[in-house]
């Protein structure tokens, strides 16, 4: 296998696996939230099954890791899109026989998403395999791309898909996916050492997963501290955006429709470009250098506060919020993959799974929290929107200096 070369067959494969399995999901699991909205007519339960989806990334994610170091890779990836495309298959057989009830999508919409929550640590850990430490950077870049890539177009997709085709002939398609993905996987070859089993696989994976912790915190702290910066951004950054920029285009500035959906499409393009240029963003930054972007991104929180000012016009406000959006969100996705690939480059190769499922349960669950405290922010100063994001700003450069003490002997 050639590492040298960023697009060699086993990588490609890995990637369109991934597109298939993550995106493929994505769409299946909106248009069956759809479905379930048009069948009950109720917002309550649609939003309850939108928030039960998150629970299994992060209970299933730090497991997924510890499995992935324990078996192959290649046959984990095949075994979850098969896995995924029985899932979908036996729903189909229950919508068909007129037993396509709420609490069968809900176990559906949970199978899915507790083997969505495994395979990504699967792909995450088998990156540093499959490219050289040259091009680790561009190729976590691609990985965390075709993530954002998902997360963007699987609403869209699902939405549009469910709509023109309706939801029993998208799930037979997703199930076909799904299936010719794990064929695919099948001709991948990603290096493998079995790794002995001394006690029963139950307790050999809980003793994984409280080894990975260990190592991270006694071992090699360097990766727990720049763990703590990133789920620090996470929490300060990502509620700005998940809810103070809707609440912002749509309430604060009344933006259209149309509006308001070319705000939020720059975002999630930013982040996508991001995660393309983050080899490029990030070769002459190193680890006691992280404050710098970090700062930079308080920084540009600064104008998006100011924006708001009644002075200024519609257009005005608009553009500046959304273009210095974009330049926060090309930062810190480039500093999230800078800080995914430090980890694996010091991470041994027996640990790599439960280190990745670590990092992504952490991140996945730190989000939510920050958006709950970041809702109630924007509620309370609703009429002086200005001073969640100064607060952001605030807190984003106390992160800058806590990362610059911190590393700075790393």
């Amino acid at each position: 296998m050639d590492t040298a070369k960023l697009f060699n067959r086993d990588y490609s494969f890995v990637v369109a696996g991934q597109v298939v399995s993550l995106l493929g999901s994505a769409v299946l699991r909106f248009a069956l939230d759809l479905y379930v909205l048009d069948l009950t007519g109720s917002p309550g339960i649609f939003g309850l099954m939108l928030a039960l989806s998150t629970i299994p990334t992060v209970l299933f994610t730090p497991l997924g890791g510890s499995i992935a170091d324990r078996f192959n890779r290649r046959n984990l990836m095949v075994i979850f899109d098969f896995g995924s495309g029985l899932v979908v298959l036996a729903l189909l057989f229950f919508l068909r026989g007129g037993l396509g009830t709420v609490p069968v999508i809900g176990i559906a919409l949970a199978l899915l998403t507790i083997i969505s929550s495994m395979y990504q640590p699967t792909v995450q850990s088998s990156t540093p395999f499959l490219a050289s430490d040259k091009n680790l950077d561009n190729a976590n870049g691609i990985v965390a791309g075709v993530g954002a890539l998902s997360g963007m177009l699987g609403p869209v997709l699902g939405g549009l898909l469910y709509s023109l085709i309706g939801l029993q002939p998208l799930i037979t398609a997703s199930a076909i996916a799904f299936i010719l993905s794990a064929i695919l996987e099948m001709f991948i070859w990603i290096p493998f050492s079995k790794q002995p089993t001394n006690k029963g696989m139950a307790a050999t994976i809980a003793g994984d997963m409280l080894t990975g912790g260990r190592y991270m915190l006694k071992e090699n702290p360097l990766i727990a501290k720049v763990l703590v910066l990133a789920a620090g951004i996470n929490f300060i950054m990502v509620p700005v955006f998940l809810v103070g920029l809707p609440f912002i285009l749509r309430i604060i500035l009344n933006s259209s429709e149309r509006q308001y959906g070319l705000g939020m499409g720059i975002m999630e393009f930013s982040t996508l470009l991001g995660a393309v240029l983050a080899g490029t963003l990030t070769k002459k930054l190193s680890i006691p250098a992280l404050y710098r972007p970090i700062f930079l991104c308080g920084l540009f929180l600064l104008p998006m506060a100011l924006a708001l000012h009644p002075a200024l016009g519609f257009w005005q406000a608009f553009s500046i919020l959304l273009g210095f959006t974009a330049l926060i969100s090309i930062t810190a996705t480039a500093i999230s993959i800078f800080v995914i690939t430090a980890i694996q480059k010091q991470t041994p190769t027996e640990l790599q799974g439960k280190i990745m499922g670590i990092i992504i349960a952490i991140s996945s669950s730190i989000a939510p929290l920050g958006v709950a405290i970041y809702g109630l922010l924007f509620e309370t100063f609703s009429n002086s929107s200005h001073i969640p994001i100064l607060i952001a700003s605030l807190l984003v450069f106390a992160l800058g200096l806590l990362s610059r003490h911190i590393l700075k002997n790393h």
